[in-house]
């Protein structure tokens, strides 16, 4: 194993090669109270951890955030756009693929809109809904002319 530092605080870079004839690279960046800016394109970052992190204004795109946790983060003003599967025109688009459900748990989604979402089958379970409209219908009226 050959380890490499960069210059930084807490950075170290780690090379590891196999003891096949094939080279095997695994590169493994720490940052310890460092302010920096990454561009990333084509890597993976599978089993990762941001800890205590300021991550206000990146941008993720083409990404596959499948089982993606994200737990006491505050997400005002956040866009989430062309989520879910691959659309036809997309090289790994499969016609018969379904996204697993999505989690949203004691989240604070107050004042957000859902513009052109497929919200078949959602389920809505000790929720404050007060003020909740579906296309300019309150729901808290639909509801109250069912009892």
């Amino acid at each position: 194993m050959l380890t490499r530092s960069i210059p930084g605080k807490g950075t170290s870079l780690i090379f590891i090669l196999n003891n096949t004839t094939t080279m095997e690279t695994i590169k493994q960046i720490s940052l310890d109270s460092e302010c920096v800016v990454i561009n990333a394109h084509c890597v993976m970052l599978t089993n990762s951890t941001f800890n205590d992190v300021n991550m206000s204004n990146i941008s993720i795109t083409d990404a596959n955030l499948s089982d993606i946790k994200i737990e006491g983060a505050q997400l005002g003003g956040a866009v989430f756009q062309n989520i879910g599967m691959c659309p036809p025109d997309h090289p790994m688009y499969d016609p018969n693929a379904e996204q697993r459900p999505l989690l949203f748990e004691d989240c604070d989604l107050h004042k957000s809109k859902f513009v052109n979402c497929d919200l078949r089958g959602v389920e809505l379970s000790a929720c404050n809904i007060e003020g909740l409209t579906v296309d300019g219908v309150l729901i808290s009226e639909l509801l109250a002319g069912r009892s």
